[in-house]
């Protein structure tokens, strides 16, 4: 009998099976993934279609990583359904696989939109490599020069930079006021929408798309409100929502997302899960959310992996972080950037020149959240003292210093904190 099934093949399995081989060298483990791609990290789908990487560039891990584990792969296939009271697994072939530990790492999927002409050829999503490939192609094929990318949030701002790279006209379409709203504030916000429009990149907000026409292809979307943008490409890069059905139709506990416990187990015997699909305990907020960033699925996975093999490991819970870099504007934002209730205190700086902003959110003397534009080099800090939940009272009026650093914190904390995790000085 096959001891450990993964079902995924991104970082939450690759966290998991470092960690169940740290603790069970021969337990046997099985990987089972509807894509056909092993290892590679699809942050950097974008990098590809940009022509900035090749494919030889997107790896995760070694090619020969599962074989070095003594890993099985089974990769093309999907898991379609879980009876957990036979503890096995049936893949859309029909094959059924017998486990005595399940992970869960099914990740997210693209949310589309149900609009008129979503079928049409040249209408797109852009989560995986397969998409990256099928883009690139199309672009190619049909000397593709103009595209409207919906979604103005991380992934739909670097599918627009990667089209914009490949010399397309881009137009996005955010249903929000601006773009990234979901990540910064509108200070924030601005300063990105200003550098995409210096790549000749044009902005609609508050409006959506609910039509694509053409004959044969794309020739233009409408969007609300009569208004009509002329296009070759349509992208939707709105998000993705957590890949739950297979859990739900097992009788696993779904809100949004799969919900764990503090060692990444279901509320079923030996089914675990991580990564984009689950919902856990947030450190800022101390609710259960779902947090979908690649660190976070990688050591979920890691926690979930020493569980399964045995080792008792606890998940002490995470909190956003985005670094991204948008046409050579490099931000980071961290935690509860723009809370909109009482009870919170804000320090903030922008120098126009520069169009470099700080902005540090503060809750009682404690610092939930931050955002850097243009200058990010101290995030790391802020980031130490968000996660070790700092009283910051005694230095408050030096954080938004351009060299702040643990040079500036009373000896105490600084001790503290070069103890815990590495962070930059």
């Amino acid at each position: 009998m096959t001891k450990y099934i993964i079902v995924g093949s991104s970082a939450a399995a690759i966290g998991a099976v470092e960690s169940i081989r740290q603790a069970d060298k021969d337990g046997k483990i099985v990987v089972v993934s509807n894509e056909p791609h092993p290892l590679y990290s699809r942050p950097l789908i974008t990098y590809l279609l940009a022509g900035q990487i090749d494919e030889s560039k997107m790896s995760y891990r070694d090619p020969e990583f599962y074989r070095k584990y003594n890993v099985e792969e089974v990769l093309g296939k999907e898991v379609v359904a879980i009876h957990p009271e036979d503890k096995k697994v049936v893949l859309n072939d029909g094959a059924a696989l017998p486990y005595q530990k399940l992970l869960l790492a099914t990740g997210g999927r693209p949310i589309v939109p149900q609009v008129e002409g979503k079928d049409l050829a040249g209408v797109f999503t852009f989560t995986t490599l397969d998409d990256a490939r099928k883009v690139g192609e199309f672009i190619k094929k049909n000397e593709v020069r103009s595209a409207v990318v919906v979604g103005g949030g991380l992934i739909g701002l670097k599918t627009a930079e990667a089209l914009i790279a490949r010399g397309i006209k881009v137009t996005i379409v955010e249903l929000a006021d601006r773009i990234l709203s979901a990540t910064f504030d509108r200070k924030a916000s601005e300063i990105v929408e200003m550098a995409l429009r210096e790549k000749g990149c044009e902005l609609i907000t508050n409006n959506t798309v609910w039509k694509v026409t053409g004959r044969g292809g794309v020739k233009k979307v409408e969007l609300q409100g009569g208004v009509e943008v002329d296009c070759q490409l349509v992208i939707f890069a709105i998000g993705v929502t957590p890949n739950t059905e297979l859990a739900k139709c097992a009788g696993i506990e779904v809100r949004k997302g799969i919900l764990v416990d503090e060692r990444m187990q279901t509320n079923l015997p030996d089914i675990y899960a991580a990564g984009d699909v689950v919902e856990a305990y947030d450190m800022i907020t101390s609710t259960t959310r779902q947090i979908a960033i690649w660190p976070n699925a990688h050591v979920q996975g890691s926690i979930a992996g020493f569980n399964m093999a045995g080792k008792t490991e606890k998940y002490d819970g995470s909190f956003a972080m985005n670094t991204v870099e948008i046409c050579g504007v490099p931000t980071i934002s961290v935690g509860l950037t723009d809370p909109q209730e009482k009870g919170y205190e804000v320090l903030e700086h922008y120098d126009e020149a520069q169009r470099a902003y700080k902005k540090i959110v503060l809750k009682d003397d404690v610092i939930v959240g931050a955002i850097f534009v243009n200058k990010i080099d101290r995030a790391g800090v802020f980031r130490g003292l968000i996660k070790n939940k700092t009283n910051v009272r005694l230095f408050k009026d030096v954080l938004l210093r351009d060299d702040f650093g643990l040079v500036w914190l009373p000896e105490m904390f600084r001790k503290h904190m070069v103890m815990g995790e590495g962070t930059e000085v």
